[in-house]
């Protein structure tokens, strides 16, 4: 995939191209639906399947306080979107001065002089330009003028087996939604995917290994969405490999001191050095909340129920 994060880094003569437009946080399934839609196109008529995205959410310049967490980093959506066969990604820089264009500056600059669009796919509800008064009537002119057609996307994502709130549409906030209370197994089937946070492993205070239950702990400054506090069954990647894992998010209320949002990994049969490396933690079913327990015993009888639980979620034998 072609990935700038410049519009000065876009080669003069690229394309000519079939863009679609948007944030794609997550690169949920119903992005993955348009993609497909773009691609498609993009072969019958020999166009650059391309991606137009943000380096922020828009919210961040127009109206901070509304502004919702990302369900990805950045790198992570480019790697998404590497993965779902998008031949090119532009990253637009959301500032105060994109904000300022009009309609017009923007058709003109990024549609045409930068992506030689012949194919622009935007929903419905597509703003664009100072204070969004472009909208899909004034995009289809200005196509008319600059040459290049415009289709719509809307309910391409219509896909009965991941959308099992009644007509609810697939979207990041859904997602988020769900993330939030917990219900990751069901993010799965809108993502497509196990969710992901990736992070930096940390020393830690020890405990968990002196229990038998060594943890890999993630810097705070993580990537990706953390669902809520809990226990959740996991899988780790690592170097490209793939471990199961218990997974805890909280401030583990047993203990003293321990930062909330705090996400610690424990490899199920499997101790290997993860210090200062970057890992993956793929939620896969959520399994309990976080409890304060009486004692170091009631702790470790529970850890042990645990350890039950996630093996049977994975598929996995019970230890010997």
């Amino acid at each position: 995939m072609q990935y700038y994060e410049d519009v000065a880094d876009v080669a003069q003569g690229f394309g000519p191209s079939a863009v679609t437009i948007g944030k794609f946080d997550g690169v949920h399934v119903g992005h993955r639906a348009v993609i497909a839609h773009l691609e498609q196109a993009a072969a019958r008529q020999g166009l650059v399947s391309t991606v137009v995205t943000f380096d922020r959410h828009p919210l961040t310049v127009i109206d901070p306080s509304k502004v919702p967490p990302a369900l990805t980093s950045i790198a992570q959506r480019r790697e998404l979107l590497e993965a779902v066969g998008v031949d090119a990604t532009l990253l637009l820089r959301f500032d105060e001065e994109l904000q300022s264009w009009s309609p017009e500056q923007f058709v003109s600059r990024i549609l045409v002089d930068t992506l030689n669009a012949r194919l622009v796919f935007v929903g419905s509800d597509f703003r664009f330009g100072a204070k969004g008064i472009g909208d899909v009537a004034l995009l289809r002119v200005l196509g008319a003028q600059h040459g290049f057609a415009v289709e719509l996307i809307d309910d391409v994502d219509l896909v009965d087996d991941v959308r099992p709130d009644g007509e609810r549409r697939v979207s990041s906030t859904w997602i988020r939604e769900l993330l939030g209370d917990g219900r990751v197994a069901e993010a799965a089937r809108l993502l497509g995917r196990e969710h992901a946070v990736r992070s930096t492993v940390v020393h830690g205070n020890q405990r968990g290994r002196a229990m038998g239950y060594p943890t890999a702990n993630l810097d705070p400054a993580c990537e990706g969405f953390v669902p809520a506090d809990g226990v959740y069954a996991a899988r780790v990647l690592h170097h490209g490999r793939t471990y199961p894992a218990a997974v805890s998010v909280g401030n583990n209320p047993t203990f003293e001191g321990v930062p909330a949002k705090q996400i610690e990994a424990h490899l199920l049969d499997v101790d290997i050095d993860l210090y200062d490396d970057t890992i993956s933690v793929l939620f896969v079913s959520y399994v309990r909340g976080m409890v304060k327990f009486s004692s170091m015993d009631e702790l470790a009888a529970q850890m042990r129920q645990d350890d039950l639980d996630i093996r049977l979620l994975l598929g996995m034998a019970t230890a010997v």
